[in-house]
């Protein structure tokens, strides 16, 4: 029983959080991290694929004779901040810093495969999915891209982040949208420069930004419907040097968050339409740099079924949300789960006091909710390869 290797092997994993936690790593240079999940399932004897999207690894598991396959996914890399913790598990890497709990996810995977290959109490394959990069540089999509579901085939995925704010050891698990698309944007507005005593001889770009501003806000205020979520944000505008120049160019940029697809084509459709009508109203000529970055996450009905049924039991009903809001942060697991029915959950690290919330200088994943991790992703497995 899961519960008799607890006592054991959640120090052991809590040991292995820290270590992980003292040596960061960004985006698709998880070398230390990749080669240490590796060889930790090499130790256990499952089948190691390294190399996936250039620094993933990827472990297979199967037992007994059913062709049925699962996925349970955790995320390796760090950010680029500096961690003013001072706890002896502190980053040694400077500007690096795990401030998003991947050393948990990492750590709790790492512990559901040792207790999986250790009670072999279920039937058929579970792929132990170690993915780089999550961190807005989309390894979850180059996971997709270069043929994760071929090469692994599975039945359905299923994600777990940690998340402050939520009671310790509690679960969130919702149907549908979970959290938001993300794109960004990069607008150059360019004018005619001149003096600034003399603004009837010049084209003013900054007027024409500042209008910009305002118009973008109507997309989501009366282009969109209220019940349907959507952020525009402008968190750029750099124009001008001197009290007397008016500037020849200015640049706009920002973010778009959406949850759900239809809604992400309309935004970038009305923005290129209130750039449109910016350049005709100011007389100015706009570029805009739309990028589309990560897809909205939807959690499929049967696999959130079988994860709220498996969340329940691991830590009683009243402990498992059902019906929270949708998050607008973005998450890449997004693309595993247009592939692959999926479920993304939330496991509850405690309340956030003293800045402890994601992306935080001064946040640590909560070593308290381990157990409870690894609990979790056993039972998944046991439960939907009965």
């Amino acid at each position: 029983m899961i519960n008799e290797l607890l006592p054991t092997l959640t120090p052991k994993i809590a040991a292995l959080r820290r270590d992980i936690h003292a040596h960061p790593e960004l985006a698709f240079d998880e070398k230390r991290t990749s080669e240490k999940v590796a060889a930790y399932l090499d130790g256990l004897g499952l089948e190691v694929h390294r190399g996936v999207a250039r620094t993933g690894v990827v472990a297979k598991l199967s037992l007994g004779a059913s062709p049925r396959a699962i996925g349970l996914r955790a995320e390796m890399d760090a950010l680029p901040l500096a961690e003013l913790n001072t706890f002896p598990h502190h980053s040694t890497h400077e500007g690096k810093m795990h401030a998003c709990g991947h050393d948990g996810h990492t750590a709790m995977l790492l512990g559901a495969a040792e207790a999986l290959s250790t009670l072999r109490n279920f039937d058929g394959t579970v792929y132990f999915i170690f993915q780089p990069a999550e961190e807005h540089a989309g390894g979850g999509r180059v996971m997709v891209e270069e043929g994760l579901f071929e090469r692994f085939p599975m039945d359905r995925v299923f994600g777990l982040h940690n998340w402050p704010g939520m009671p310790v050891g509690s679960f969130g698990v919702t149907e549908g949208p979970v959290m938001a698309g993300t794109d960004s944007f990069e607008i150059i507005i360019t004018g005619r420069g001149g003096h600034a005593a003399m603004p009837h001889q010049a084209v003013d770009v900054v007027l024409a930004g500042s209008a910009l501003v305002q118009a973008v806000q109507s997309l989501v205020s009366r282009d969109t419907d209220p019940l349907a979520a959507a952020v525009v944000s402008v968190t750029r505008f750099h124009a001008g040097h001197a009290d007397n120049i008016l500037p020849e160019t200015a640049m706009l940029g920002g973010t778009v968050r959406t949850l759900n697809g239809e809604l992400q084509d309309a935004m970038e459709a009305g923005l290129r339409r209130v750039c449109a009508g910016i350049e005709a109203t100011y007389r100015v000529s706009i570029d805009l740099r739309y990028e589309r970055g990560y897809p909205p996450t939807t959690n499929a009905s049967e696999p959130t079924f079988i994860a709220r049924e498996v969340a329940r039991e691991v830590v009683g009903d009243a402990k498992v949300l059902t019906h929270l809001p949708p998050s607008m942060g973005a998450e890449d697991f997004a693309y595993m789960a247009r592939v692959v029915p999926a479920c993304y959950v939330w496991l509850g690290n405690g309340p956030g006091e003293g800045g402890c919330m994601l992306h935080s200088p001064h946040y640590d994943f909560n070593d308290e909710i381990i157990a409870t991790g690894i609990r979790y992703w056993v039972r998944l497995a046991q439960r939907a390869l009965a």
